[in-house]
């Protein structure tokens, strides 16, 4: 694998994680002002599109969605598989 794209692959996954640590932390102030809140759906996608440990991190530093179920179940789960994505990738490499 080329460093160019090694490259575009880390910035991605740097700022989709910030962006879903973002998230969470937004939906959880607008949960507290009684506001229009992000879906549900969409924290869990971003988690599942690369933002897994922003989800992760965002339900432990906002505690936000840490009561919910499918958010204990599907964000770790997220994590898992982006673990063993990126280790399956760097073992390719190496």
């Amino acid at each position: 694998m080329d460093k160019q794209l090694i490259l575009l692959i880390l910035v991605y996954l740097l700022a989709i994680n910030l962006i879903t640590f973002i998230l969470y932390g937004v939906d959880k102030r607008k949960a507290r002002l009684h506001r229009w809140r992000i879906p549900e759906a969409t924290l869990i996608l971003f988690a599942f599109i690369g933002g897994a440990v922003g989800a992760l991190l965002g339900m432990r530093v906002w505690h936000h969605k840490t009561k919910k179920i499918k958010f204990r179940i599907l964000v770790p789960l997220a994590v898992v598989m982006w673990s063993a994505a990126l280790i399956a990738g760097v073992m390719n490499i190496i």
